[in-house]
């Protein structure tokens, strides 16, 4: 099976896809944020959220509701920041996942990734990477939302957390992205072969 990449290039390859595999499933997950409300643990991502409260006719009192789901609009979603930062993680994690998938599918196709071609790759993750970290710096912006504000006390605002932490999908987000930016780019430089002249 031929390959377009060089050693570096396979490094490259299955290093990009940890990055942005890394950047996919903390992206996905509702768990940025951890508080809670009514005695129940609560999380938040950028479009999700585990546990929320609800009415109970029967019992004439609000209850938590222990489930994790989408919000049901993009305008469900608590803060003009929260929904910013839902498609600027989103845009780049795309990226990242497509600068990936090609770089994989250069280890068994040959004369795919080529030197100017893992280059473009490169600047394509670092573009990514960015997207990731711009929403990650917008996320804190979203805390002073009303549901955030239930769920940390009523004391937190804009960076900062009140009675909440921050969670290790936001952490993981944030560290495929940078590994993404500063690793994978780098190495993207290096990946792809040097092209044959074929003398036509």
């Amino acid at each position: 099976m031929a390959s377009s990449l060089t050693c570096t290039g396979v490094i490259w390859a299955f290093l990009s896809f940890l990055c942005a595999a890394t950047s996919c499933v903390g992206f996905f997950m509702p768990y940025w944020l951890w508080g809670s409300q009514l005695g129940k643990p609560v999380s938040f991502g950028t479009f999700r959220r585990c546990s929320y409260p609800v009415h109970d006719e029967s019992r004439q009192m609000m209850v938590m509701v222990e489930e994790c789901g989408r919000y049901a609009t993009f305008q469900g979603i608590p803060s003009t920041e929260w929904r910013i930062c839902t498609i600027v993680t989103g845009l780049g994690c795309g990226l990242l996942l497509l600068v990936a998938l090609t770089a994989l599918m250069g280890c068994c196709v040959s004369e795919l990734i080529s030197r100017t071609v893992g280059r473009v790759a490169g600047g394509i993750q670092f573009l990514g990477g960015l997207l990731i970290g711009a929403g990650c710096a917008l996320y804190p912006l979203g805390w002073d939302s009303e549901e955030v504000r239930q769920t940390c006390g009523y004391i937190s605002g804009q960076f900062d957390l009140g009675k909440c932490e921050i969670g290790w999908a936001y952490y993981c987000t944030g560290a495929g992205a940078a590994a993404a930016m500063l690793l994978c780019t780098w190495l993207a430089c290096f990946s792809g072969k040097k092209q044959k002249h074929y003398p036509y």
